[in-house]
């Protein structure tokens, strides 16, 4: 079972600071968040893949720091705009490939967005042309508050796209957007090409794992039968633990096979 830890839990901890104290952790799959733009120049590039390299990290995926604007730079009627964010998603492709991850993901636009379903998913299908050229996919997220928090929009992607919609899967935000994250997987569960996992209770919808009540061998029983893949990274947010060793505490017990 491929578990990891993306460095956005760590965060505000710098990038690379994020990355290396995952790697002395002993934590063997992580997703790279990246922060601001600085970081995409080649010699940051350099300095992460020698922290990859001396840890034995492997990196399933890398996050845009443009997340929260894609809506503005990939899903408005601004084509001109469109066309600077094609740019930017083939530089993160380059960024990929050299790290070795296999993926980018994607928030997408938001729910009060302008295109059609259809103009959607050409867009989408225009990123991958792009980014297929270094051998990087990019993976459209279920995050609340954009577009994609919404069941009937997942089902439109997956009818316009057939096999070409991929996905990733985070626990928390099917919980913000009002599902239920194992009747939600199990539906996309042949879209889905990696997962950010979290526990929650009544209380918080976002936890470390094994401090709520969330089923994992029944999601990891589910991915499995789907034929599953990819990886499982640790997604949280700072106010889910109070030291960074809770984070590798809640590793160690899937590594370790404690559930």
């Amino acid at each position: 079972m491929n578990i990891g830890v993306s460095t956005s839990s760590l965060y505000p901890l710098e990038t690379e600071l994020a990355l290396e104290r995952i790697g002395k952790a002993g934590v063997k799959n992580a997703e790279v968040f990246f922060n601001c733009e600085g970081e995409l120049k080649p010699a940051f590039i350099d300095m992460l893949c020698d922290i990859r390299d001396e840890y034995g990290i492997n990196i399933t995926s890398v996050h845009p720091t443009n997340s929260l604007a894609e809506s503005f730079l990939l899903f408005s009627e601004y084509d001109r705009r469109f066309y600077e964010g094609i740019d930017k998603f083939a530089r993160y492709s380059e960024i990929a490939a050299e790290l070795g991850a296999k993926y980018i993901i994607m928030h997408g636009g938001k729910n009060n967005g302008i295109l059609s379903d259809e103009e959607y998913c050409e867009r989408y299908m225009q990123l991958n042309a792009e980014t297929l050229k270094n051998g990087i996919y990019v993976l459209q997220e279920n995050v609340a508050n954009f577009r994609a928090r919404d069941r009937e929009f997942l089902r439109s992607m997956c009818d316009i796209l057939g096999d070409n919609a991929k996905f990733c899967f985070d626990v928390k935000q099917a919980v913000r957007s009002g599902y239920d994250p194992l009747d939600l997987a199990e539906e996309f569960a042949p879209h889905i090409m990696h997962c950010h996992i979290s526990d929650h209770s009544v209380s918080s919808d976002c936890l470390l794992p094994f401090n709520g009540g969330f089923d994992f061998n029944s999601f990891f029983d589910l991915m499995s039968k789907s034929n599953y893949n990819g990886a499982f990274i640790i997604e949280v947010y700072k106010n889910a633990y109070r030291s960074y060793n809770e984070i590798y505490a809640s590793y160690n017990k899937f590594s370790n096979n404690k559930i």
